[in-house]
């Protein structure tokens, strides 16, 4: 029960690493709000382990301030965010990913990074207390070809972490990130442009480990990051990835 007493919002929780994240927090004796766009995903996931299902765009200022606000009525305080929701253009020639991917990916990956902290670091400074985890990527250390706006995001957001973690520390809120290989998520498709033995393979080979990872792995990374057990931890972008930045 390493989180017991604490509460966490968790956005793209509906599925993949968010999903993973949010059963973790609970399991351990967090109050867990599940933000997704897919409200109908919230609501089944929070349904299974007790929590508060909430639709929003984390693109949207509005759409995160109406969520903030909602778990603070409804949690009372928020102690944990969680920033994992994230998009992906498919693998493409970076001169031939188009606007609309390009600002769509930069929205969800990071604007959603500046617009949730804004929205909750003043509640977190108050407390004198928090813990934020954004959900980077491998990609943002060791890139692959073909995705390079999507690389660029996550490295983005890597450094935010670090430029937050600095700022915020005499605030006493800590802000860390983890960094997954590719997983058995919604998002695997994407990142290989198509599902097949052989992509697979090709992926699997660059992952010393020999698997993908899993919403479970990055869920017992996430409750270790943002649990009392990390109170010494801020700024870092841990991989967990199997080796595959070695």
């Amino acid at each position: 029960m390493r989180l017991k007493g604490k509460s966490a919002i968790v956005t793209g929780a509906g599925s993949g690493f968010g999903a993973g994240i949010a059963r973790k927090f609970a399991a351990e004796g967090a109050r867990v709000m599940v933000a997704d766009i897919n409200e109908a995903a919230a609501r089944d996931v929070a349904a299974g382990i007790g929590g508060l299902a909430f639709r929003a765009n984390v693109a949207s200022g509005a759409e995160v301030r109406a969520m903030v606000e909602a778990a603070g009525a409804a949690l009372g305080r928020i102690d944990i965010l969680v920033n994992n929701a994230g998009v992906t253009h498919l693998p493409a020639p970076l001169e031939e990913v188009t606007e609309a991917d390009f600002d769509r990916v930069f929205a969800v990956n990071c604007k959603a990074v500046y617009l949730t902290a804004r929205a909750v670091v003043p509640m977190m400074k108050a407390q004198g207390a928090g813990a934020i985890l954004n959900v980077a990527s491998t990609a943002g250390l060791s890139p692959r070809p073909r995705l390079n706006w999507y690389n660029a995001s996550k490295g983005w957001m890597i450094t935010a972490t670090k430029a937050m973690a600095v700022e915020l520390a005499p605030a006493g809120i800590r802000v860390n990130a983890i960094c997954p290989v590719a997983g058995e998520t919604p998002l695997l498709k994407s990142f290989m442009g198509e599902d097949t033995p052989e992509m697979r393979a090709k992926f699997l080979a660059t992952i010393p480990i020999g698997r993908f990872s899993t919403p479970e792995d990055m869920g017992n990374a996430a409750c270790f990051l943002c649990s009392d057990e990390a109170s010494m931890i801020t700024g870092v972008a841990l991989e967990v990835d199997g080796g595959r930045c070695i």
